[in-house]
């Protein structure tokens, strides 16, 4: 009998998927990678998607230990400020975050009172940190790339990968984001390829035409092996760059990259408002 219960939450207008990892032995569970709803055109934000995770953990029982984020989202806001208030929980990151942090505290010309030491996160993880999720074992694996400090979390037989890798039709997510590596992406994919063939990928994205059609945002580590049409195979470093930029070639940075990531690096926090509950985010121009 499986010790963990996996339950996939889709958010359709930025394609992300969430999850709720529950320790069934404990009844403890983590969330993955939560989304806030946010209308760019209006600024509204809005808790739909949160709040039918934190329901779904009070019809079961289950007690929320952690919010756990696979990286610093640039296409959606993350709800762990949201659920930490609702609902408990500790927050974590990777620790190279605070590389993300020092890079946009620049970008976006943020004050003094921004410290770019992590401080907005509960914990900070390092590579092959071991952490526990009631009774279970959460391996930590800083897997880069897609961003500076992109994590995965390796639970039971089952590793989340956030944007590391796309489940196998799709290939690969881009290396758009400021200081990304297409290079170091493949390593970081080895790296997840060479845990066990049997063990199960979910992937941190999914396009709505093939989540309508099927719900699967779960791979293995023998199907990314056979059929990933980027990183299938014994493909070359050099190859995978090629095919990599081949299938990202013409693609535009993500719309919401700049306001998302304001507050993704403050750990879902809205910036300091400025007045009685008035928050601004700041656009900066000719960046890139």
């Amino acid at each position: 009998m499986s010790k963990i219960r996996i339950d996939p939450f889709y958010h359709p207008s930025s394609h992300s998927v969430s999850y709720v990892v529950t320790d069934l032995a404990s009844r403890q569970s983590a969330i993955i990678d939560p989304v806030l709803d946010f209308d760019i055109a209006s600024g509204k934000i809005t808790t739909v998607l949160a709040d039918s995770m934190i329901d779904y953990l009070d019809s079961n029982g289950y007690e929320l230990e952690w919010i756990l984020e696979t990286h610093a989202h640039c296409d959606h806001i993350s709800a762990a400020c949201y659920i930490k208030q609702k609902r408990g929980g500790s927050t974590g990151i990777g620790e190279h975050i605070t590389k993300v942090q020092h890079m946009f505290k620049r970008i976006l010309n943020l004050d003094d009172s921004f410290h770019c030491n992590g401080e907005q996160f509960d914990q900070l993880f390092v590579d092959e940190e071991l952490i526990k999720l009631g009774h279970l074992d959460v391996h930590i694996m800083h897997t880069p790339g897609h961003t500076p400090a992109c994590v995965s979390y390796l639970i039971e037989d089952a590793v989340f990968v956030g944007d590391v890798i796309a489940s196998p039709d799709i290939g690969t997510v881009s290396a758009d984001f400021p200081n990304s590596s297409a290079a170091t992406l493949y390593h970081s994919i080895q790296k997840i390829l060479a845990l066990p063939n049997s063990t199960r990928v979910f992937v941190g994205h999914q396009p709505q035409t093939a989540w309508t059609q099927s719900n699967i945002v779960e791979t293995s580590i023998l199907a990314q092996k056979r059929t990933n049409r980027v990183v299938g195979g014994k493909i070359s470093l050099d190859e995978f760059i090629q095919l990599h930029q081949e299938q990202h070639q013409g693609t535009s940075m993500p719309s919401l990259l700049l306001p998302a990531i304001q507050l993704n690096i403050r750990a879902g926090h809205l910036p300091p408002p400025e007045g009685e509950d008035n928050y601004f985010l700041k656009i900066p121009l000719n960046q890139w």
